[in-house]
């Protein structure tokens, strides 16, 4: 199934920045930047996160999709902790849809998002981009406030205020997130549709060192829930021998 809860805006090869994490999510963007004729500029960033496999896995999504360029950003989120991303919090295992859906859990890493897009919009600016990608969701997600849509639009506003480009009216940015109001199983569908292959993702938050998903966090339940609602299996588990 192919859904694009936003209104199409396509340039053929103009440039654009993609937040890249190596997930699911943001794979599946960066897709779709590319269907939509964007040339895409890869963002990944190293912040501290204890699952760094999934820069291993952006590198190699980046290249499968042929990005102009990426760029792995250096910060240390791990300065400020409270997370169990950056910090010495145990990873919550084997929780339910429903508790998943209850508050916001210690994986959410304190203004992530608000960090990432900044950046984003500092390397557009460079580019003379116009056009900025993230992978947020607000219905199969866990709970994160940057993942809203009155989040993205209030980001948005921020960026044409912010700018040049955006103060002088030489360019209204925009800040792209189609796959806001698509489930996990929708998403997977998209992406199935747009080649990727999700065997080169990682979405686990306490992977192994070679990258093999505990199977029991949020992002590996809620990615499991994914799948088989679209009737796939995923190739990430038989890349490791697990289905």
């Amino acid at each position: 199934m192919s859904v694009h809860p936003e209104p199409l805006r396509s340039a053929p090869g103009q440039p654009a920045v993609v937040l890249l994490s190596g997930g699911l999510d943001s794979s599946t963007v960066l897709a779709i930047a590319r269907d939509r004729g964007f040339t895409p500029y890869a963002l990944s960033f190293r912040y501290g996160q204890r699952h760094a496999f999934e820069l291993q896995a952006a590198e190699a999504v980046a290249r499968a999709q042929g990005v102009a360029r990426h760029v792995i950003a250096q910060i240390d989120l791990r300065e400020f902790g409270g997370s169990a991303l950056t910090a010495d919090i145990d990873v919550p295992k084997g929780r339910s849809t429903e508790a998943m859906g209850q508050g916001i859990p210690v994986t959410y890493v304190p203004a992530r998002n608000t960090v990432f897009l900044s950046f984003a919009l500092a390397w557009a600016e460079t580019l003379g981009a116009a056009d900025l990608f993230v992978g947020v969701n607000a219905l199969d997600y866990s709970g994160y406030p940057d993942c809203r849509p009155e989040y993205i639009a209030a980001f948005e506003t921020l960026a044409n205020l912010a700018t040049k480009a955006g103060v002088e009216g030489t360019t209204r940015l925009k800040i792209h997130a189609p796959l806001m109001q698509m489930n996990k199983a929708q998403i997977i569908a998209e992406g199935q549709r747009l080649g990727v292959d999700y065997a080169l993702t990682s979405s686990c938050y306490d992977p192994g060192p070679d990258g093999r998903p505990c199977g029991a966090c949020d992002s590996c339940l809620l990615r499991a829930k994914g799948f088989a609602e679209a009737g796939a299996v995923d190739p990430l588990l038989k890349r490791h021998g697990l289905a």
